[in-house]
């Protein structure tokens, strides 16, 4: 889906990828480094935390910038902003949105495969189909 991100006064829109499988406590955002360099948190500040995910592949190492991005989703409709942790990962190359950011911006996934959703206070009729990958390279 559409999505828009906002630190301080930069907004950047791009694709995301609904996770469910991604388990937070918290609002996450997962990015890739270049998108974490246009939105000015890498190189690593005092400001990251480094820590190491358990993952499907393996212990995977990122940084994290807690409640530091707000995130809306940019479709026919517009979303609020919900505040995030900004999860970096030097391994991924598009962006993942957690279960609980899933939650926050009202999403449900009605045909995960097929890519369909709709937001949780819409009728099931309404169903969107999710944008094509955006890979950060």
């Amino acid at each position: 889906m559409r999505i828009k991100l906002s630190k301080n006064s930069k907004e950047i829109e791009t694709n995301a990828l609904a996770n469910s499988g991604y388990e937070s406590e918290t609002p996450q955002i997962l990015v890739p480094i270049k998108l974490a360099e246009e939105l000015g948190f890498w190189p690593p500040t005092i400001n990251l935390e480094e820590s190491v995910f358990e993952s499907a592949g393996g212990p995977l190492r990122v940084w994290i910038a807690s409640k530091s991005i707000k995130v809306k989703v940019v479709a026919d409709i517009e979303t609020t902003w919900v505040e995030a942790d900004l999860v970096i990962s030097p391994l991924a190359d598009e962006v993942l949105l957690s279960d609980k950011m899933i939650s926050e911006l009202k999403i449900a996934l009605e045909d995960p495969g097929r890519g369909y959703w709709r937001f949780t206070w819409e009728p099931k009729e309404k169903i969107r189909k999710s944008e094509p990958p955006k890979y950060w390279k």
